[in-house]
């Protein structure tokens, strides 16, 4: 299926789909054709596409969708890109741990995904922060405002957010000169034989499962320290440092080791923790703490948040 797209001024676009009806598909109804070749285009929206004249026949426009192809018949379906969501507030609880004129610290609930994508265009932190804090940091794009890093959905814990473009790029040069300090508390299978010790292991795309991340030769440089705080039955309560910042960093590293973190739907194994099924609903993660200086008043802040309800439920029942 050949694909064209059109760029215009002011980078607006088209994306421009071409056919050739195939001699068995002759006599096929238009919109069952264009929904056949398209697995993502359902024949009703077929149909308001053929009613809107986005479909030519032969370089001409045809609204009839039930109009009957013939072998070596040209189809030009043209479909501009959907755009950007709307970001509407939403009435949505915050955990405030700090907040002054530039910043705020948030602490994130597990569930809960950071900024709008597709799948998840409503009931994120970023809709729970324009209803509490209309004027955010715009540096972040249009669909991340005031947000200067994230964690994963299923991660609780601190989150630092910008209130201006100053904070924003101030905070987000210490992040990438690694001068930021976190800390996590992970509940991992197994009892991990070392007290402590540093991951130096590059992150990249997986090979083969290209939603996952993996530990992988070429990939980017991804450091982690662990300190065990407590062993639990066939399970490690880890404080755990990061030195730099990659996708699914710590469930990465700790599944390489052979730990995998309790409840992790995608990097752990299933039905090997004696936790209830309800507990775990996600990876135990917890950003426990940041550290990291202040971009106004130049000062080294510390933040803390407290383990949440789940995890301290989860250490409960294995105690």
């Amino acid at each position: 299926m050949p694909l064209r797209v059109t760029v215009r001024a002011g980078c607006e676009y088209t994306v421009e789909h071409l056919f050739l009806v195939k001699s068995e598909e002759d006599g096929s109804r238009l919109d069952s054709f264009l929904s056949s070749r398209l697995a993502a285009l359902s024949r009703s929206r077929a149909q308001k596409h053929i009613a809107e004249g986005r479909v030519l026949v032969n370089r001409v426009p045809c609204r009839d969708k039930s109009y009957r192809l013939a072998a070596d018949d040209r189809i030009n379906f043209s479909l501009p890109p959907p755009g950007p969501p709307v970001l509407n507030p939403e009435p949505i609880p915050l955990e405030i741990i700090y907040e002054d004129s530039d910043l705020l610290v948030v602490n994130k609930p597990r569930g809960m995904v950071v900024h709008p994508a597709p799948g998840n265009l409503s009931g994120t932190l970023v809709h729970a922060l324009l209803n509490y804090c209309p004027d955010l940091s715009t540096s972040g794009g249009h669909l991340r405002p005031g947000i200067v890093h994230r964690l994963d959905k299923d991660t609780s814990g601190l989150l630092v957010v910008a209130k201006n473009n100053y904070s924003h790029q101030e905070l987000s040069k210490q992040f990438k000169e690694r001068r930021v300090r976190r800390e996590y508390l992970a509940l991992v299978h197994g009892r991990v034989l070392l007290r402590g010790g540093r991951i130096n292991a590059p992150i990249g795309r997986h090979p083969r499962r290209r939603q996952q991340m993996a530990v992988v030769p070429g990939g980017r440089v991804a450091i982690t320290r662990y300190r065990v705080w407590a062993y639990l039955e066939n399970h490690t309560l880890l404080r755990v440092f990061l030195h730099t910042g990659r996708t699914h960093q710590v469930r990465v590293h700790m599944a390489h080791l052979g730990y995998p973190l309790v409840g992790d739907p995608v990097y752990g194994p299933k039905n090997r923790s004696k936790l209830p099924a309800e507990l775990q609903q996600g990876q135990f993660l917890h950003a426990r703490r940041i550290k990291f200086t202040h971009p106004r008043c130049q000062q080294l802040v510390t933040f803390t948040a407290p383990l949440p309800a789940y995890f301290r439920d989860g250490l409960h029942y294995l105690r």
